[in-house]
């Protein structure tokens, strides 16, 4: 296997809470590589944010309506090593937990929903409430929000699950999320009331979105249709590869790879199938074949 057939085996075997902290770590990475180049060519420090610009979500509506995108991809963004490093920490843990609960699909409707409910509290919180307005950021960046609306989703469907922590021992999950949220209460008077405000907007997201579900409504569920939409409708642009004909004075050389391009067929469905339902759909054979299958890389 080439480097992009092996880091897409490797991304593949990732369930979906690993996949959003592998996007959000590239991002990280990707805006900080951007913002340093642009430092280095231009020596000017205010010329270095123009890509958390575009992908942050702003406070006023007219910058938003000219970068409608910024309402899900700011959710991607981070300021600083601190900020992302406890999102990442919060999603992991509380990512796990949903898993045993809901769907991967379930899990990003509830990662976009909250990142979206966010946005809106902190455009509200500065564009109807005379009090916040000049006061914090001017643009939101996090994924704060989703991952409460996470948080707060799994422990609002197993308040009395217990999380073991090397210093305060085990302790519920409705203690951790209902902590969280108190302390953004708390910080509200104390500077950027809009992005606090947002973190409690997801955390309320995520409350609402689980107290439906047990109702038999999926209030997210046309977030993970559009996904669907998105994903065939890309599919189906895709052009067809061209298949090559080998004279017969290769067919020896043909047959010896036919064995490992069916392998790789193989290991391509069974890639398709974690993707689409998780490794626990696998058979007991497909894992095997799996396990052998990455003997190779």
């Amino acid at each position: 296997m080439n480097w992009q057939d092996k880091l897409r085996y490797r991304y593949n075997l990732a369930n979906i809470v690993e996949k959003l902290i592998v996007i959000n770590i590239a991002m990280f990475i990707l805006t900080f590589a951007v913002n340093t180049i642009a430092f280095l060519l231009t020596g000017n420090q205010y010329s270095t944010g123009f890509l958390t610009e575009w992908l942050s979500f702003p406070k006023d509506l007219l910058d938003f309506a000219i970068r409608p995108w910024s309402i899900i991809t700011y959710a991607f963004m981070h300021a600083g090593i601190f900020h992302i490093l406890s999102n990442m920490i919060i999603l992991y843990f509380s990512g796990q937990f949903f898993l045993t609960f809901y769907s991967s699909k379930r899990l990003v409707n509830f990662y976009v929903l909250g990142a979206i409910f966010g946005a809106l509290i902190f455009s509200l919180s500065y564009n109807i409430f005379p009090a916040f307005q000049g006061t914090g950021k001017s643009y939101l960046i996090g994924a704060s929000a989703s991952v409460m609306a996470v948080l707060v989703g799994v422990a609002t469907k197993a308040p009395n699950m217990q999380v073991r922590l090397l210093i305060f021992g085990n302790l519920k999950l409705w203690w951790i999320a209902s902590f969280l949220v108190v302390v953004d209460f708390i910080q509200i008077p104390f500077g950027n009331p809009g992005g606090h405000l947002a973190h409690l907007g997801g955390a309320l997201l995520g409350y609402i979105y689980t107290k439906q579900l047990d109702k038999g409504n999926d209030i997210g569920a046309w977030i993970e249709d559009s996904i669907n939409w998105f994903s065939n409708f890309f599919k189906a642009t895709k052009s067809p590869k061209m298949k090559t004909v080998h004279k017969s004075k290769t067919k020896s050389k043909s047959r010896k790879s036919t064995p490992n391009k069916a392998n790789q067929e193989k290991v391509d469905q069974i890639l398709d199938k974690i993707s689409k339902s998780g490794y626990d759909s696998l058979t007991k054979a497909e894992k095997d074949f799996l396990f052998n299958a990455g003997k190779d890389l």
